[in-house]
């Protein structure tokens, strides 16, 4: 899609994510053996043939362009015109954002406007899944609206709060709206994804941003509707989507690749997931080592036991230790006899020998990388 850029917003759940995101974003969070979040919504843009994308960030972003170095992994290079930083620092901007829509305004005379392409699709790096974009654009133009929105069903539960929920009438058209709402079960939550003409949002964020509205949802999406200024199309999505925007979601959601349906929802052909390549070794498995319903990166050497995790590239099981239901990030090193449940060990953790962690599936216990235990 040629006539199509991509603005990614790496920040937006940071706050809700405790001590994972202390030193980096949440777009870098690790996921799943041995990616990153934002390689999901890099590898659906790169996919749909989209390479004018700006990340915007606000702070911790240096573990992220780490990770996507020259963006060569997707086919994306970093430089004008195709795969840009957006930082406070590149906008002159002294201030964290207030809100998307200042973001946006702000980004709009160093990248946006640059931009030739008529569409703009805008993304948050929170929801994690496998999507056909070409098909949404195709929705978006058929529609005729203002903007799509692509949401999910079964996400509202009464109790979940969402950024943004709608709810359709027989004929499929959206009929309520609301924004930080826990909605009942009978509405669909936005998956952070919106397209739209380029030049509309452009007008619409120095709009807002002038009369001090920041809120993308808030106070452009549901205002503007409810008020008849603009027309709003849900695109729904009927795949896998996993929304991590608490530290019990992250966890949930690490654990839930372990379950064949999801990993084949998200990891499919025609889609695929791309992210930095690391060469390793293969996995070693000792001859005691008893390793059940778990995802196993490379480089790993397992001499224990490991039920229901996810061990990510380099993590080292000693003899005689356990490891169920948990989340446990590269180079970490499991002492002789250590047994851990319901844990997420950041990376470069160290367990001595006998350590005991146990948390529950609502409170996991959380190391933060380098620790010592």
């Amino acid at each position: 899609m040629k006539n199509v850029m991509g603005l990614v917003f790496a920040n937006i759940y940071d706050s809700s994510l405790g001590q994972l995101t202390n030193k980096r974003t949440q777009a870098s969070l690790p996921y799943g053996g041995r990616y990153r979040q934002i390689d999901f919504t890099l590898s659906n843009m790169s996919n749909a043939g989209i390479r004018h994308i700006g990340i915007v960030t606000q702070y911790n972003f240096q573990s992220l362009m780490n990770h996507i170095g020259s963006g060569e992994e997707w086919d994306l290079e970093l430089e004008e015109g195709g795969l840009e930083f957006i930082t406070p620092y590149s906008m002159g901007v002294s201030n964290t954002f207030r809100g998307k829509l200042e973001a946006i305004a702000a980004a709009s005379s160093s990248y946006l406007e640059r931009g030739k392409e008529e569409y703009i699709i805008l993304a948050d790096a929170a929801v994690i899944c496998a999507i056909n974009l070409e098909e949404v654009m195709d929705a978006h133009i058929a529609s005729g609206k203002d903007v799509t929105v692509v949401v999910k069903a079964g996400i509202a539960n009464g109790s979940k709060q969402l950024d943004l929920a709608v709810r359709l009438d027989g004929e499929g058209e959206i009929s309520d709206m609301a924004v930080d709402y826990a909605a009942p079960e009978d509405y669909l939550a936005s998956m952070g994804m919106f397209i739209m003409r380029k030049d509309l949002l452009l007008k619409s964020a120095a709009e807002c941003v002038a009369h001090n509205r920041y809120r993308f949802e808030r106070e452009f999406i549901l205002q503007d509707w409810a008020e008849g200024l603009l027309s709003v199309n849900a695109y729904e999505f009927h795949n896998v989507a996993l929304f991590n925007e608490s530290t019990e979601e992250y966890f949930r959601n690490n654990l839930a690749i372990i379950d064949r349906n999801v990993r084949h929802s998200l990891f499919r052909d025609g889609l695929t997931i791309y992210t930095k390549v690391r060469d390793q070794v293969p996995c070693y498995y000792g001859e005691s080592s008893e390793i059940d319903d778990c995802i196993v990166a490379d480089g790993c050497v397992l001499l224990g036991s490991a039920s229901n995790s996810v061990l990510f590239r380099g993590v080292k099981l000693s003899t005689g230790a356990s490891v169920k239901n948990c989340v446990v990030m590269a180079n970490t090193e499991i002492g002789i006899g250590a047994q851990l449940e319901y844990c997420i060990l950041d990376k470069d953790v160290k367990i001595n020998a006998g350590v005991k962690l146990i948390g529950t599936m609502e409170h996991p216990v959380i190391l933060n990388r380098g620790d010592v235990v």
